[in-house]
């Protein structure tokens, strides 16, 4: 260790220079590189504790080349589930000293995705994840030449892209199994727009496990993702339903429904049984307390940060990636009057 006086804000250099190595050998040292000697990395370490040095991201980026900045294409911003997603993303980033930048997607028209696309790149991420639901949005994300890691929220696999999504398909499996063992052989889906992933992957998976149940077999109702368009479809029913249980593919419209059919003398669950899906902070809450499927935003944000960061640094990633569910079972979801 050098004699000269610690100074008041130490940087990449002071370190090197304590230690007496260049400012590239910290840099590895601080990005855990395999090829440094022990004894190198005991000095560098040694010397950071001795100045009190803190690496920031600017440091980082100097010797790296990287800057530590992951962007975001985001499509359908106001929506639960993509809006939970950046969250997650910010948060996991935060953690492994990475910034957000996030651009919401004006257009599905390629003028619009190319101009996002640009204004993520001027900002120089390092790699780019794309929370676009609609397969429209993720169609024209392919013509563009992007010439960076990307990764796009989805749960199945993509020739152009790496993809991590939580298991949609399970979610829908785990739904079905749950109201079939409780007796009901008459279940109606209510779902998403089916030009978005999830949606699509819900409904797919729906009447596949229906199938294998052997349960009754009916056209679905499209929605919208709101509680408005379930409410309006309870309360314009002409007739009480034949079917005995709901799955709707999200909490915001499990909530219409449960508004709805409350107005119509339906009572839930005696008489109906709801479920939706995603696990929104309120549901607990609802009246009944909803049964419904827990996404783990969370860890999901942490597997995308990880697989980009890999990516980034040229290591080799999972192509796919899917995250398990859990099945919250509360008080909206009970055994059928025939069954009970």
């Amino acid at each position: 260790m050098t004699d000269n006086p610690t100074p008041a804000r130490p940087n990449i250099r002071h370190v090197a220079s304590a230690a007496g190595v260049s400012h590239m050998t910290v840099s590895r040292v601080l990005n855990n590189h395999p090829s440094i000697r022990p004894g190198t990395r005991q000095r560098v370490l040694d010397a950071i504790e001795e100045l009190n040095f803190r690496p920031n991201s600017a440091a980082r980026a100097l010797a790296t080349q990287r800057n530590r900045r992951i962007g975001v294409l985001i499509d359908a911003s106001s929506a639960y589930g993509p809006s939970s997603t950046l969250r997650g993303i910010e948060l996991a980033a935060g953690e492994e000293d990475y910034s957000v930048t996030s651009v919401s997607v004006p257009s599905e028209e390629q003028g619009g995705m190319q101009s996002a696309v640009d204004h993520l790149t001027a900002q120089g991420v390092d790699a780019l994840c794309v929370i676009a639901p609609r397969s429209s949005s993720l169609a024209t994300l392919r013509q563009l030449d992007i010439g960076l890691p990307v990764l796009a929220i989805k749960a199945e696999g993509d020739p152009n892209f790496l993809t991590t999504a939580v298991d949609q398909q399970q979610g829908a499996i785990l739904v079905v199994d749950h109201l079939a063992e409780l007796g009901h052989r008459d279940i109606l889906h209510l779902a998403g727009p089916l030009d978005w992933f999830d949606a699509r992957a819900r409904e797919r998976a729906f009447h596949a496990r229906i199938r294998e149940w052997k349960l009754r077999e009916r056209p679905i109702v499209v929605g919208d993702w709101s509680a408005d368009f379930a409410y309006d479809y309870a309360a314009s029913l002409k007739r009480r339903p034949e079917y005995t249980a709901i799955f709707a593919a999200n909490d915001e419209m499990a909530l219409g429904l449960i508004h709805g059919f409350a107005e119509r003398g339906i009572a839930v669950p005696d008489e109906l049984s709801i479920v939706g899906f995603d696990d929104l902070p309120l549901t607990a809450h609802f009246l009944p307390p909803l049964t419904t499927v827990r996404q783990d935003f969370h860890l999901l944000g942490t597997k995308v940060v990880a697989a980009l960061i890999s990516a980034a640094e040229g290591r080799e990633v999972p192509r796919r990636t899917r995250l398990p569910v859990e099945l919250k079972v509360r008080q909206s979801s009970a055994r059928p009057r025939a069954a009970s």
